[in-house]
């Protein structure tokens, strides 16, 4: 370098040592070069024209489609205390078995013969029911037999009335003509007396016969006149007697009636009682039937909420946690909103699951080792808490079956799969931040398979 050693290498040494300042000198090493320069450009152009698939990613878990099948509390319906633990965590339950039972802790319901003595109180209630309903008909029986004596009564009266009307005309006539028979005796004896005191043409004795004829006249029109006037009597009277029978038999008739509807108001307040015993016994029943808390569907009991025994529990207070039998697993899926669009019912997914092994081309699912095929079924109409929209997917009938051993909750990895175009294309869409592109027939398309499902 700066040439001040005495000891001096020799200009073409190292040209000759060095293999890599041999080829350097060559005049073919430049060539070489340029070729494999050339090459890998043309493959990277030629790459830009490979196919893409465009797909939307979205994350989510595993669950089951059928919303029953999901994981579930299972509830008290009564508050308690816990007796005993009849099965342990992660233990296999079919429905109707019995998960734990509880002792009763309320005052109500300590007594143990409670549903006998809420039998013995229905059956005296029905036996009051009975008895009253006895009575109210034979009250309605006589009801009956008061109307009966009362059109009796009122059609006796009414005749005597007519009867009495029919004599007072009688009695009114005899009396008329006792009166024009006193009147005519008393004229005849009047000019009897002028011819005798005035003429002297008659004598005493005809005079003192027609004065006797006046007042045997005058004696019946007397009596006729009492017999008229007690005949009008008697018939104001039967006038007064049919009132007071109507108004007598009006006053029974509505006690009766006030009888018989408190009678039966009676009977509607027992019959609410029989009724809310009968409630009460049902209640019970169903009750006690609740101190053993069952499986409600098969599955697996996942954990327990409260643990121990003696300790107690409120009403709708969740005991136990049971993960179902599932028959049909299923992804959610969250994609971005600006995606939803692009996606339809019965569109391609791939899905990477967590845990299993994955290679994964998200553009050429051929390509893809690990990942499994499933099919978009439900696109929820509206957005989810993180503004995201959920889809679930099943698994693809013509692809390879989902692995036994997913658990429901694992986190999983999806990519909707679109249309395919040159890589370029996809680069360009990636770097300018565009969204996938679908033509407007498969849009209608999809959107009218999701409208007929």
């Amino acid at each position: 370098m700066l040439d001040i050693s005495n000891n001096k290498i020799p200009k073409d040494w190292a040209h000759k040592e060095f293999q890599a300042l041999r080829t350097k000198n060559s005049s073919q090493s430049g060539k070489v070069l340029a070729q494999w320069l050339i090459g890998i450009m043309i493959l990277v152009v030629l790459c830009f024209f490979l196919p893409w698939q465009q797909n939307i990613h979205g994350s989510g878990k595993l669950t089951a489609l059928d919303p029953a099948h999901r994981p579930q509390q299972i509830h008290t319906a009564i508050s308690g205390r816990i007796v005993a633990w009849k099965i342990k965590e992660g233990q296999y339950v079919n429905k109707g078995d019995t998960i734990l039972t509880l002792a009763e802790i309320k005052d109500d319901y300590f007594d143990p013969e409670l549903l006998v003595r809420l039998e013995e109180q229905l059956f005296a209630k029905e036996t009051s029911i009975h008895a009253t309903e006895r009575q109210v008909e034979s009250i309605k029986n006589q009801l009956g037999a008061l109307e009966s004596g009362r059109i009796f009564t009122l059609q006796k009266t009414r005749n005597k009335v007519l009867q009495n009307r029919m004599k007072l005309i009688s009695d009114s006539t005899d009396y008329e003509a006792e009166k024009i028979q006193f009147n005519t005796a008393k004229l005849q004896y009047d000019r009897f007396k002028t011819l005798y005191e005035k003429e002297g043409l008659i004598s005493l004795t005809d005079l003192e016969k027609r004065n006797l004829k006046l007042q045997e006249t005058m004696a019946k029109r007397t009596s006729t006149q009492n017999k008229f006037y007690v005949t009008k009597n008697e018939l104001l009277n039967s006038l007064i007697e049919l009132s007071s029978v109507e108004a007598d038999y009006g006053d029974k008739i509505a006690k009766t009636n006030s009888e018989i509807a408190s009678k039966q108001s009676y009977l509607a307040d027992a019959q609410s009682e029989y009724s809310k015993i009968r409630n009460k016994i049902a209640n019970v029943e169903v009750r006690v039937g609740n101190y053993a808390l069952t499986a409600p569907q098969d599955g697996f009991i996942v954990r327990a909420l409260k643990v121990g025994i003696g300790e107690t529990v409120k009403e709708n207070e969740a005991l136990v946690t049971i993960m179902p039998d599932v028959k049909t697993k299923a992804v959610e899926l969250y994609v971005k909103a600006m995606d939803v669009p692009l996606i339809s019912r019965g569109r391609k997914v791939r899905i990477q699951f967590d845990g299993w092994p994955v290679l994964q081309f998200s553009g050429w699912p051929n390509a893809s080792v690990g990942t499994f095929g499933g099919e978009v079924i439900v696109i929820d109409y509206v957005a989810s808490a993180n503004g995201d929209y959920r889809l679930l997917v099943v698994p693809d009938k013509t692809d390879d079956v989902w692995p036994e051993q997913l658990r429901l909750g694992s986190g999983a990895n999806g990519w909707v799969m679109l249309n395919d175009v040159p890589v370029w294309f996809e680069l360009w869409r990636q770097i300018n931040g565009f969204p996938p592109t679908i033509s407007m027939k498969e849009a209608e398309m999809g959107n009218d398979k999701g409208a007929k499902k």
